[in-house]
């Protein structure tokens, strides 16, 4: 299994024959490398509705012919506009072409749009994906919750975990929710591409190798293998 960062909460997961994308927010995202009508992808993954996670997802979708699995209402909500979408909840899990997803609690919001009148887009998730005898866990956008423990049951090959604080987990909480995790590896996200997201993630890789945990702050663009 290869994964390649596109900054933000954005990765690129290619399988044994498929390429799934999580949270395709490219074209906004300031410190993106890559563009959004180059990447090819057969799967869409979102976490939750919020533009910096959606905002390059139907473009892609219908350029690519890619199925979009999201929370109903998210889902619901982009197929209305021509997207092949599959919908799930939380606690609900289902094998696909590329292996079995299922979508976990987040403690979050989801909702797109602004001001006095924004459109509320079902539940935030976190992303629990097997595929290729290995075990993925994208939390989304999250604040720190026990029940990761949960989560963890089976054993966690990589997990990416937001340490952008302010609409999240900062770095402390992200460190203790690797003590509920135990994963083999872990990746920082959301982080550094809005100034009240500005953190350092040295500091993370850091304070989770003094808890006795791995992990790595991915260079955008960069591929790692598992």
């Amino acid at each position: 299994m290869r994964i390649t960062y596109h900054g933000h909460s954005c990765f690129l997961i290619e399988t044994t024959g498929h390429r799934l994308l999580i949270d395709p927010f490219i074209s906004g995202n300031p410190l993106a490398t890559a563009r959004a009508d180059s990447i090819e992808c057969d799967f869409i993954l979102l976490s939750h509705g919020h533009d910096d996670h959606t905002l390059d997802a139907l473009p892609i979708a219908k350029r690519c012919g890619a199925t979009i699995v999201a929370a109903f209402e998210l889902a619901e909500y982009l197929g209305a506009q021509g997207a092949t979408v599959h919908d799930m909840n939380p606690g609900g899990a289902r094998d696909f072409p590329f292996g079995r997803l299922k979508l976990t609690p987040a403690i979050h919001s989801s909702s797109t749009g602004g001001g006095q009148n924004p459109v509320y887009l079902g539940q935030p998730c976190g992303l629990l994906l097997k595929a290729d005898g290995k075990t993925v866990y994208h939390a989304g956008d999250t604040a720190l919750f026990s029940d990761m423990q949960l989560i963890a049951r089976g054993g966690i090959d990589l997990a990416m975990l937001p340490i952008g604080d302010n609409y999240t987990m900062g770095i402390d909480d992200a460190v203790d929710a690797l003590g509920f995790l135990k994963p083999a590896l872990a990746v920082p996200m959301h982080y550094n591409t809005f100034p009240p997201i500005q953190t350092d993630p040295a500091k993370f890789v850091a304070k989770a190798a003094a808890a006795g945990f791995k992990a790595r702050a991915m260079a955008i663009g960069e591929t790692i293998g598992i």
